[in-house]
């Protein structure tokens, strides 16, 4: 049986004074307290205090807090701070975010206190800076890449090694104003010992497997800008149907969602990706007509495999995202089964309008930290009103409630109606990947029932071998249990 885990999501700013061990004692208390005082001044840390979502963890040369808000408020309040510590240019400061389970303890003194992965890992994504830095997780660097004024000041860094071994992505946030815009020596370090150990053993990178495709974001040419919904999700369903392809490596739309709008050439873009071949395209809607244009391109040699135009209808949305799907594993040579085929071939609906409901509804779900969340379910909601035979759209009622639920952004007791949606879903189409990851997630957060979730997760995986939401939700999960 599975033992009871009370999970919460925190937001975690961990930050620490560099050098405070070489301080004088005297020195070493009016830094804490200067510390203290200018975090304690931010507005972020006074606006989630006054509203009971912030915990505070002291460590002895600084310490941590515990938002639970959003992800957008420990980066918010570490920029305040930074902004701050620029008149206090004694104050050597580093700062490492990352979003993660925390769950308030009582430790051997009898003192309250937080654990949790959320904040050892934290510690760990600040350990690897130095001073001046704000280093966040990947994790963090996603949900912030959902914004256009973050986007420009998140810097990938690479991997880097921590405790145990346990490598960790990183993103350094930085602009003209605040923040360190150099590489910390630790990652520099580990990339010199990378490098010298690849060149002593004269090892090069693997080339990437053939049948592997990266499907960037789509171009929004439609004269009203507002489509760009539009555009987003016929991308996301071409690689959704590509996914479904067991021969084919397909990256996830969070990895190619950085290179929208990049200037950087498709060989580079392909190479940090690991693929061979990239799918790039645009749509423009007007009316009840659609324009899709695609190309595949193998990215080492910059040719052409495949390139297609469709003018249609909207009605006819799903039988050109099918054939695009279709072509692309013809052009790559991949096998398909005959459940493959039925799978990419698959018309959730035939109600336009229902779909397009829907379209905008995963939209504002991919932006769920940024305002207009409870569009994401009106949205959903008006699709099944017109066709209630709607699978994908219950699963996104699901998967609203339950991640709002699991979250702390609803009260438990909305859990059941998540449950009640996925159902349905599922009784309507038992082929949805997506579906059985929010079924897990139902399983493991509210119902504890581990044998089931894993089920779900096991199913799930069978469907869509690329789902890497599927996969990063299962190894999660897999954490918590040790």
């Amino acid at each position: 049986m599975m033992p009871e885990i009370a999970l919460e999501i925190g937001h975690v700013l961990f930050v620490d004074i560099v050098g405070y061990t070489k301080l004088l004692i005297h020195e070493q208390l009016e830094h804490l307290e200067k510390l203290r005082d200018i975090a304690r001044a931010t507005e972020t840390f006074c606006a989630a205090q006054r509203e009971g979502k912030l915990m505070r963890l002291p460590t002895g040369d600084g310490g941590a807090l515990v938002f639970r808000t959003s992800p957008e408020d420990p980066v918010k309040c570490a920029v305040e701070i930074a902004r701050e510590l620029k008149r206090n240019s004694e104050l050597r400061v580093r700062m490492g975010i990352h979003s993660g389970p925390v769950k308030g303890v009582t430790d051997l003194s009898e003192q309250g206190n937080i654990a949790g992965a959320g904040i050892n890992i934290a510690q760990r994504v600040m350990d690897c800076g130095d001073a001046g830095h704000i280093l966040l997780s990947k994790r963090v660097a996603d949900d912030l890449e959902q914004y256009a004024k973050w986007r420009p000041l998140l810097h990938d860094l690479g991997s880097c090694e921590v405790k145990h071994g346990v490598s960790l992505a990183l993103y350094n946030l930085y602009s003209d104003e605040f923040g360190n815009p150099e590489t910390p020596k630790k990652i520099a370090q580990d990339r010199r010992v990378r490098t010298g150990l690849a060149a002593k053993v004269e090892i090069d990178r693997p080339a990437a497997p053939k049948k592997s495709i990266a499907v960037l974001p789509f171009e929004n040419l439609s004269d009203d800008k507002t489509n760009a919904y539009f555009a987003d999700g016929i991308q996301e369903e071409i690689l959704t149907r590509l996914s479904r392809i067991a021969d084919l490596k397909v990256i996830s739309r969070t990895s190619t969602q950085r290179f929208k709008s990049a200037s950087a050439h498709l060989p580079d873009i392909a190479k940090q990706l690991g693929v061979a071949n990239i799918l790039e395209g645009s749509v423009r809607k007007a009316g009840d007509k659609v324009r899709v244009h695609v190309q595949l391109i193998d990215a080492e040699n910059d040719a052409h495999l495949w390139a297609e135009r469709y003018d249609r209808q909207l009605t006819d949305i799903f039988e050109v995202e099918s054939d695009i799907a279709e072509k692309i594993a013809e052009a790559l040579q991949a096998k398909l089964t005959g459940a493959e085929r039925r799978a990419i071939a698959t018309r959730p609906t035939r109600n336009t309008e229902a779909h397009d409901l829907y379209l905008k509804g995963k939209h504002h779900w991919r932006n769920f930290y940024a305002p207009g969340y409870e569009h994401v379910r009106e949205y959903f909601e008006q699709a099944i009103t017109l066709d209630a035979s709607f699978a994908p759209a219950y699963t996104g009622l699901s998967l609203y409630y339950s991640w709002a639920a699991a979250n702390a952004l609803f009260p438990p007791d909305v859990w059941p109606r998540a449950e009640e949606y996925v159902r349905k879903s599922l009784s309507l189409d038992d082929t949805l990947p997506e579906a059985y990851n929010t079924l897990a997630a139902i399983e493991i957060y509210y119902k504890r029932n581990w044998t089931a979730a894993e089920r779900a997760f096991q199913r799930g995986m069978e469907l869509d071998p690329n789902f890497a939401d599927l996969y990063s939700h299962h190894g999660l999960c897999l954490s918590y249990l040790g």
